[in-house]
């Protein structure tokens, strides 16, 4: 029987028998479950439209509803409208142009991505205030009184847009340019030869072929956008993300505030439902090889003048401006701001950031291995559902894991008090390893794209040579494919790392009693008009969200090359 068994191995060295039969249905049916797990707070959300809350509902829908979609609606129209202006404008500008500065502004414009916006809202806010250096220099030269001049208010929507919008342009930026640098030579050089000028070109031939790229950083932008908290809820702008914190801890509406994460929900579904409408019958295709050097333009005089200044101005005031007055409030109140308090939220960001980094690059592997293994309509289904949390603000997220994991310690403690008369209490609610579960909700999406993208590179040749050679799925993910892919998953780690450190809204419901995070110890300090205080940590989340940006940078300039 042995040498039978053997024998049929041998004749059938790809499909393994019966062995590698139900090692590989193990491993889907195991990438199946993670990824029903990680998406059950999306599914719990969306399922709450179901639930009976009129009379809260009616309340809310007669009163603050309308406030929540009007402001949500126009934050997303003018930030939409900001990054797309911002960041094609500058990536065209970098790539097709040559001025003064020009391969300085390439990896600098990526600079606002490191600050988070409530960070540049409270920094912007004391530098622009009454009291601030600004209106005070201005009293000074002119010798105003208080009523004699007007001066925006920068705590407004209009503000908001703005904050946001420097903080944002970078997602439209950076795919904006690797499209640019991927468009074709001679398409380019046909336009050239027609007579357009550099905007024209722009308009007529590099912004059409670049418009799926465009869109997708545009999405990316405007769901952050719809994640805020922190801006929105100091300067007094009601959304849909300040509605479900307040339903919840000042109504104490679970139910309500649920819903209300539901149709935030449907608010976003329909965004990227649109953006895919008004492409559907679009073609983008490359006609020429993409290592040529697109053509450049040289630009002289007031032009050249013109671009850089337009290059400039989004790194001044997006960076440049909020990073030094943070570094000059932290150097005078050093005493305050790095204490061992400071330490303290610091080793609790480092710990959560840290874990679900990699927690985070390890089940994004699973499932992406685990779609390689089976591509079957079902795996490829649950990967994608996994991967929904990335465009779920925090705030519905943190509803949608609060809730049921709270029924469950609940029926929990009700079980054990009437089984064994001993009450369990809060076993997860509250915990960190709630707090770790939302972020991988959250932050899924960042590692998949990355691993994805690394694995796809790896022929599957060598899957067929690692089967013929005895090699089970587990051994060949660890022996053959991790090593080839390695810059992949400490992408993968870094992009969650980076993000986990400045979440805001997730955090403030989630997080367990006293166990503040640097983002928290910033918007706690700020709302209280302590901004000298909050300068060192927010100073410190900054500092950590340059590294993927400088990442950013060399790969983009290693495409180029």
């Amino acid at each position: 029987m042995f040498r039978w068994f053997s024998r049929k191995l041998s004749e059938k060295p790809f499909e393994t028998a019966f062995l590698s039969d139900w090692r590989f249905q193990l491993w889907t049916i195991v990438a199946i479950a993670i990824a029903l797990v990680i998406a059950l707070p999306i599914l719990f959300v969306l399922g709450s439209i179901f639930f009976d809350a009129s009379e809260v509902w009616q309340h809310l829908a007669t009163t603050v509803l309308p406030r929540y979609v009007r402001n949500s609606v126009i934050l997303m129209v003018g930030v939409g409208l900001g990054v797309v202006t911002i960041g094609a404008g500058a990536a065209w500008l970098v790539t097709a142009c040559r001025f003064p500065g020009v391969r300085m502004f390439e990896w600098a414009l990526l600079l606002p991505m490191a600050a988070p916006a409530y960070v540049l809202a409270y920094t912007y806010t004391d530098f622009l205030e009454f009291s601030g250096p600004v209106q005070s220099l201005l009293r000074d030269w002119f010798n105003w009184e208080y009523g004699d001049y007007w001066f925006p208010n920068i705590r407004s929507l209009g503000g908001a847009i703005a904050l946001l919008t420097l903080t944002l342009y970078p997602y439209v930026y950076m795919l904006a340019r690797v499209a640019f640098l991927e468009q074709s030579v001679c398409t380019l050089e046909a336009s050239r030869v027609l007579g357009c000028n550099p905007w024209r070109s722009f308009f007529t031939v590099a912004l059409p072929l670049a418009r799926p790229a465009i869109a997708a950083g545009t999405a990316l932008a405007l769901m952050e956008t719809l994640n805020d908290f922190g801006t929105v809820q100091y300067f007094g702008v009601d959304t849909f993300t300040t509605g479900i914190y307040r339903t919840w801890f000042a109504m104490g509406e679970r139910i309500a505030a649920t819903q209300l994460a539901a149709f935030l929900l449907l608010f976003v579904f329909a965004l990227l439902l649109l953006e895919r409408r008004s492409r559907r019958q679009a073609a983008y295709y490359q006609t020429s090889a993409s290592f040529q050097h697109p053509p450049r333009f040289e630009l002289w005089g007031f032009r050249a003048m013109g671009a850089s200044l337009a290059c400039s101005l989004p790194v001044i005031f997006g960076f440049i401006v909020p990073g030094g007055v943070l570094l000059v409030l932290a150097i005078a109140k050093s005493d305050e701001t790095f204490g061992d308090r400071f330490w303290e939220f610091a080793r609790h960001s480092l710990f959560l950031a840290s874990v679900t980094a990699v927690i985070g690059a390890i089940v994004a592997l699973v499932l992406a291995y685990g779609v390689r293994l089976n591509p079957s309509p079902w795996m490829r289904l649950a990967l994608r559902v996994s991967a929904l949390g990335y465009a779920i603000p925090g705030s519905a997220i943190a509803v949608g894991v609060l809730v049921p994991v709270g029924n469950l310690d609940n029926t929990i403690d009700r079980w054990m008090r009437s089984t064994f008369n001993v009450s369990t209490g809060l076993l997860l609610s509250g915990t960190v390893t709630i707090l770790i579960f939302a972020y991988l909700v959250r932050f899924l999406a960042v590692s998949l794209s990355s691993v994805e993208s690394s694995l796809g590179k790896i022929a599957p040749s060598l899957d067929e040579a690692s089967r013929s050679l005895g090699y089970t799925p587990l051994s060949t993910l660890l022996d053959v494919h991790v090593p080839m892919m390695w810059g992949g998953l400490l992408t993968a780690t870094m992009m969650v790392f980076v993000d986990v450190m400045k979440e805001l809204p997730a955090t403030m419901v989630i997080r367990p009693f006293n166990f503040d995070t640097l983002a928290v110890r910033v918007y706690n300090l700020a709302s209280d008009e302590r901004l000298a205080e909050a300068s060192g940590p927010a100073l410190a989340l900054v500092g950590v969200g340059i590294v993927p940006v400088i990442f950013l940078s060399w790969r983009i300039a290693r495409s180029r090359s």
